[in-house]
């Protein structure tokens, strides 16, 4: 809800609060590099002092944090207040499922389990713009952080009751060298990628992409040799579990562009109302939902490899059902690729959680967990910079060329309404190859997944 919600909410903080452009990104971005570039550190250092006492803090973190941001007086403080939401976010998402792993040693009963926590995501994702219009209709920007407090509450008073504590036992030292060398590494790269995308090469990025890439090789030898490493990259020798982990970072970076595309596309092209384009895609996140909370039952029965090749196959034919759209309609044809879409989201999001958690033993679970959710957090951070940038090249080059997006054309005064269509059917043009794009790759993964899975991981 809280993700979902703040693109709703940006024109409202940009009144108030007045942010730079490179304030704004920051604004919407710094969460997104937080949790990736914390993920792994936080999934181990759970793994050794205890999950519930670190869910325990990040969500007491995550609150406070909140509530901080929506009293914001400035940009700067809500860009910081954001950070910390990041950084306690990293905290709570491998623990979250190291947890799930000890509550149902079954096999079976975990996987329902973790159907059930993917499908809160997508529930959180379809009704967060809906309670976010609301809010914004009522009370001023900040009131759309402060959803999360009474989660938090609800949690920090009942998690000592219903949770038990959880260590690793064994697990040796935690790497104090490591968590800093891939935090570190993590930041610098994502931030590199998503500024070359957007603007182009520039000195800092490049400078920035090339320490990260250092970094990172830095941290990927120093795992390599370690007998307790943060990542063990061992892992990625099992073909299900590397085609499960790049399965955790291409569906969100398809999903994450073409959701903030096609709100752009359903708002500014076809002219509905924040609630009415939220409502438009409430059908696909409706499906998503329940996908995730029926995938275990059916991936029992027909395998890890056939769950993996199916997810593929349909989030690459919901996405080849874009381009049907256009400017002046084409509401069922969005609708009918959401859905689509939404099928092989919510297997993916499913299948990828339980595989990471059920490839390793029980002491590695939440820096396995941490792997899956790194890789959702990057292709949630990259789709809209990487796919996003590519729609909006394709709008600067098919586009009137009188400013840099549509909703910036659309705003200038006394446009010539020719020119304003000339606009948008570049903008629905550029959505619709940022759509075909992801639909070839996920068509290719899926090829690659038929091929190379082991014939074995259709067996339950």
């Amino acid at each position: 809800m809280d993700g979902s919600v703040l693109f709703l909410a940006m024109p409202s903080v940009s009144e108030a609060l007045s942010p730079t452009a490179g304030q704004t990104l920051w604004i919407l971005d710094v969460y997104g590099f937080a949790v990736g570039s914390l993920l792994i550190a936080f999934g181990n250092i759970g793994d050794r002092y205890g999950r519930l006492r670190l869910l325990m803090t990040g969500a007491a973190v995550f609150g406070a944090a909140s509530a901080g941001a929506a009293f914001a007086p400035g940009p700067e403080l809500l860009i910081a207040f954001r950070a910390l939401m990041g950084v306690a976010g990293a905290t709570l998402l491998p623990s979250a499922l190291a947890v799930l792993g000890e509550l149902f040693p079954d096999p079976r009963r975990r996987a329902q389990a973790i159907g059930v926590f993917a499908a809160t995501f997508a529930a959180g994702f379809a009704i967060g713009p809906v309670v976010g219009g609301r809010l914004l209709s009522s009370f001023w920007w900040g009131s759309v952080f402060l959803i999360n407090l009474p989660v938090v509450v609800l949690f920090l008073a009942l998690a000592p009751a219903l949770l038990r504590e959880v260590r690793a036992t064994g697990s040796g030292r935690v790497d104090v060298v490591g968590v800093p060398l891939s935090a570190v590494g993590i930041l610098l790269t994502v931030y590199a990628i998503k500024s070359a995308a957007a603007e182009g090469p520039a000195a800092i990025p490049v400078v920035a992409g090339a320490a990260g890439v250092v970094t990172l090789g830095w941290f990927v030898r120093r795992q390599l040799r370690l007998e307790h490493p943060l990542i063990d990259f061992r892992l990625f020798h099992d073909r299900v579990f590397t085609i499960a982990a790049v399965t955790g970072f291409l569906p969100l970076a398809a999903w994450s562009a073409v959701a903030y595309l096609g709100g752009i596309y359903l708002q500014s092209v076809l002219g509905l109302t924040v609630l009415d384009a939220a409502l438009v895609a409430l059908p696909g996140a409706a499906v998503l939902t329940v996908t995730c909370v029926v995938t275990p039952a059916i991936a029992a029965r027909i395998g890890t490899r056939a769950a993996l090749v199916t997810c593929h196959f349909l989030v690459a034919a919901g996405l080849f059902l874009l381009p049907a759209t256009g400017v002046s309609g084409g509401i069922g044809w969005y609708v009918a690729s959401t859905v689509v879409a939404g099928v092989g989201y919510g297997i993916s999001f499913s299948v990828v959680a339980d595989t990471a958690v059920a490839a390793v033993p029980a002491e590695r679970a939440g820096a396995a967990a941490a792997i899956a959710e790194t890789g959702n957090e990057l292709g949630n951070a990259l789709g809209i910079a990487l796919l996003g940038s590519l729609a909006a090249l394709v709008f600067r080059l098919q586009g009137p060329d009188l400013a840099g997006t549509l909703d910036e054309t659309l705003r200038i005064p006394g446009l010539v309404p020719a020119v304003a269509e000339d606009a948008k059917s570049a903008f629905v043009t550029g959505l619709h190859t940022a759509a075909a794009v992801a639909a070839v790759l996920h068509a290719a993964l899926g090829v690659i997944s038929l091929r190379h899975l082991p014939k074995a991981a259709d067996r339950p």
